[in-house]
Formats: structure tokens, C-alpha cells, sequence
């Protein structure tokens, strides 16, 4: 997400994630030759306890949050695995490149 939104007070941690989607990118297209694909997940908010711990005293700010995913709930950490397993999985042979967001649709700006 913070690669996606301008999020204020997470500067640093936006820009980390900004770099790794165009490492994604790059390593896609130099190693696409020696049959290497390169991608990434870009996870929503999980239920995880570090989210539990950050929304414990701040109810209003998840609530915003799950006003804005059309799923109307956070993911769980299972959702995040099933991503990977098919980025590793013969179903994924020709995508390379991609960062594939599982976020229960936050990101598509509705």
C-alpha cells in the first residue's frame, strides 16, 4: 500500500517499497533470458497481531480502513501464502514481473 498512496509519517518505508517494485521490474527483464521470473506480493492489511496491536486503541482509523476495502475485512495471513504458492506454482510459468496486490481491493481507489 504505501507504494501505492502517499501515506504521511512513513516516508522511508514508502520508498523502500517503491524501490522494490522497480527491482521487481528491473530483475524481471534482465533474468527473463535465463528462464528466472521475478514477483512480488504487495499485501493489504492482515489480521496479524502486529495490525491487532496497532488498531487496539484506534478503532476509528480500522474502520476507515475497512470503509475502503471493498471486502470489507482484512485478509489473513493464509490469503498472503496462496499468493505465493501460485507466483511458485506452474499455473504462474509465464508471469514475470508482476506484483500482485492482495489487499480485498483497497488499492483500487473506488
Amino acid at each position: 500500500m504505501a507504494a501505492i498512496f502517499g501515506l504521511p509519517k512513513v516516508t522511508a518505508y514508502s520508498i523502500a517499497k517503491a524501490a522494490l517494485s522497480g527491482a521487481v521490474r528491473s530483475l524481471a527483464a534482465e533474468l527473463g533470458e535465463y528462464n528466472i521470473r521475478v514477483n512480488a506480493v504487495a499485501p493489504g492489511w492482515i489480521e496479524t497481531e502486529m495490525t491487532r496491536k496497532a488498531f487496539e486503541h484506534d478503532q476509528p482509523r480500522k474502520q476507515k480502513i475497512l470503509n475502503r476495502t471493498p471486502l470489507g475485512r482484512m485478509g489473513e495471513p493464509a490469503d498472503i501464502g496462496w499468493a505465493v504458492a501460485y507466483l511458485c506454482s506452474p499455473a504462474a510459468k509465464f508471469v514475470t514481473g508482476t506484483i500482485l496486490t492482495v489487499d480485498g481491493g483497497a488499492s483500487i481507489g473506488f
